[in-house]
């Protein structure tokens, strides 16, 4: 069994809605009635430590940074103590939320699955501790190689708030990635990340909120390329796309790529966004070549989809597709 190969340098990831993560695998779901779990996992999650739980597989320093509260927060603690994951999470009086992951099983042909998702909103963060982590932050980020800021924001946070983490990053010379949704996305090149990671649906989002083409879709790898060059232009290193199971746009400033995959991974999804940006990270310390930093980053993606829990990967699906994965210059 092959793994992708590991890198050096202490990576650090932020997740301020942080979740305490349940998972059913169920058989063929009745919407309408009821149904028996057959698995149920509860774990620590959230995008960053979805992220963390890879790098550390690959044997990669990793640090799990954000806010915890609550007895949700407790059990965050204590998964990812048990895990084996190094933490600093800053206290909150609140609570932190929960996720729940309803993966359907069968019966029936496997493209028929479907996974659903639930995600609490999050708890509401005082100023004064999101001034406390600031703190904590900025100790922190000295002994980073590279910062992975990802996620939705938690209540009482304000949208431009990854771009200032951004910023401070750059400030003391630690490239970054965002990878996040809404406002925050939008706002993200302001603080001059190294890398801005969305998926299709989150870049329209956010050319729509800039008075570009509407939602609810980007269509098409150029439209999808317009959107990321605009983000460029606002700020950001590179911007890489998610395509879902079409692979990978990136427009960097060596030149653009898409990354196409040899097959369809089918399984759940969720959690492959994060393995993705775990092999972004890990070519930012590495100072990997575009073309094999993209082929890397698109067959852990495809390695997440097939394992059954979000922050997990299958190394043999990894072995498997990563050879067969076309990187190609990408023009609009």
């Amino acid at each position: 069994m092959t793994s992708p190969p590991a890198a050096r340098g202490l990576i650090l990831t932020v997740t301020l809605n942080l979740a305490l993560d349940v998972t059913y695998a169920t058989g063929d779901v009745d919407w309408d009635g009821v149904n028996r779990v057959r698995t149920v996992h509860r774990r620590a999650g959230g995008k960053g430590v979805n992220v963390a739980r890879v790098l550390a597989a690959l044997g990669h320093d990793v640090l799990v940074t954000g806010l915890a509260g609550g007895t949700n927060g407790e059990a965050v603690l204590a998964d990812l103590a048990a895990a084996g994951l190094p933490a600093a999470l800053t206290p909150i009086a609140a609570a932190s939320r929960a996720t729940l992951a309803v993966h359907d099983l069968g019966p029936g042909p496997s493209e028929r699955r479907r996974t659903a998702l639930f995600n609490e909103p999050g708890p509401l963060v005082t100023e004064a501790e999101l001034e406390r982590f600031l703190r904590d932050y900025d100790r922190w980020i000295g002994q980073a190689a590279a910062v992975v800021i990802s996620g939705s924001l938690p209540q009482g946070v304000p949208a431009r708030f990854y771009a200032e983490l951004a910023a401070r990053a750059r400030e003391r010379g630690v490239p970054a990635i965002v990878d996040a949704d809404g406002e925050p996305l939008r706002h993200a090149p302001e603080g001059r990340p190294e890398i801005v990671k969305p998926n299709v649906e989150e870049l329209a989002r956010a050319l729509a909120a800039r008075g570009g083409p509407p939602g609810p879709g980007v269509d098409g790898l150029c439209e999808a390329m317009r959107g990321a060059q605009a983000l460029q232009r606002s700020g950001a290193g590179s911007v890489v796309v998610s395509l879902g199971a079409d692979g990978l746009l990136a427009v960097t400033p060596e030149g653009s790529w898409r990354a196409a995959m040899p097959y369809r991974v089918e399984g759940n999804p969720t959690g492959a966004g994060d393995a993705l940006v775990a092999g972004l990270a890990l070519g930012l310390v590495e100072r990997t070549p575009w073309p094999e930093r993209l082929r890397r980053a698109a067959a852990l993606g495809a390695a997440a989809v097939a394992a059954p829990v979000a922050g997990d990967f299958d190394a043999d699906v990894f072995a498997d597709v990563h050879p067969g994965i076309r990187v190609e210059p990408a023009r609009a």
